[in-house]
């Protein structure tokens, strides 16, 4: 939450997430402790890329939306550093070289650039195969863990964001594409963990399904919102502000939201899927801290 914005979080959601930011790191460090001299240079790695800083937005959803459809956080804090697992891999192999080819990720060296491209792979490979474990050996009822295991595989694999990242990379450079296009794309590449995350906090607490419906409508609107307010910020933003190079997708030849659209109309789309997702949230009793911090999460590129 260090990104300057022109909507600045209340004191209390300041306070409340900051409480799960330091639940979700202190179980992170826990989990990664992990001491082998035989294969210690990939321990090393993953800890580095973890620990790298990073808003914790999909585990602080997992927790949210468990306590919010009245579940203990307890019993989903391992599925929430699972999560968190699978997207630090995901971003160590969009990373590396043959992909967006980036030096830097939150204002430090890429997993590969720190310690080699072929340490990168092994570190993200590890990540994705330690998270599974991590959710298999949660305290929770076979039941529960079945179906949150389901989730992890189904939003993070081939139905999720690897077809996701697939998509994103054979777009590249083509002069076709609509703005359809691109949100099918990012439903994927970037909502998909995104609704992992709301789905298995669902899942902790046994919700009902109206708010799995809800949790899902939320989920899918803000991974929307939250993609073009990357790619805005790609434009308009800074290497000291946002920890990594910015205008890599035009170098990349991306078509995004802005180069689709424009600055404004992006800024315009994005305040119309937020809004949709804030909605969504009136399911819930005791939202506000949540609603909050939804539009903070918007209001990072205005």
């Amino acid at each position: 939450m260090q990104e300057k914005s022109g909507f600045q979080l209340s004191e209390e959601a300041k306070k409340y997430f900051k409480s799960y930011i330091n639940l979700i790191n202190v179980t992170l460090d826990e989990y990664l402790l992990i001491k082998n001299t035989d294969y210690q240079i990939i321990a090393d790695a993953m800890a580095y890329s973890v620990e790298n800083g990073g808003k914790r937005l999909r585990p602080i959803l997992t927790l949210e939306f468990c306590r919010m459809c009245g579940g203990n956080i307890s019993d989903a804090i391992p599925f929430a550093c699972a999560l968190e697992m699978v997207h630090t891999y995901s971003l160590i192999h969009d990373d590396l070289p043959c992909m967006d080819d980036d030096d830097f990720r939150r204002g430090k060296e890429s997993c590969h650039k720190k310690f080699g491209e072929t340490f990168g792979v092994l570190a993200g490979d590890a990540l994705l195969t330690y998270a599974f474990q991590i959710a298999s050996d949660a305290s929770v009822s076979p039941e529960v863990a079945v179906r949150c295991i389901r989730f992890l595989s189904n939003y993070s694999g081939i139905y999720g964001m690897v077809g996701g990242q697939t998509m994103d990379v054979q777009n590249e450079n083509r002069s076709d594409l609509t703005i359809r296009d691109i949100e099918e794309t990012h439903k994927l590449k970037t909502g998909a963990l995104i609704r992992c995350a709301c789905e298995i906090g669902c899942a902790c607490a046994r919700a009902t399904n109206i708010q799995f419906d809800a949790a899902r409508a939320y989920a899918e609107n803000l991974g929307l919102a939250f993609q073009i307010v990357d790619d805005i910020l790609d434009v308009t933003g800074s290497p000291e502000l946002l920890g990594k190079e910015v205008g890599q997708d035009a170098e990349n030849g991306k078509v995004t939201y802005v180069s689709l659209l424009g600055i404004d109309k992006a800024k315009e789309l994005s305040a119309e899927y937020t809004k949709i997702a804030v909605d969504a949230l009136s399911v819930f009793d005791n939202n506000h801290n949540l609603v909050e911090w939804t539009k903070y999460l918007l209001y990072r590129a205005m």
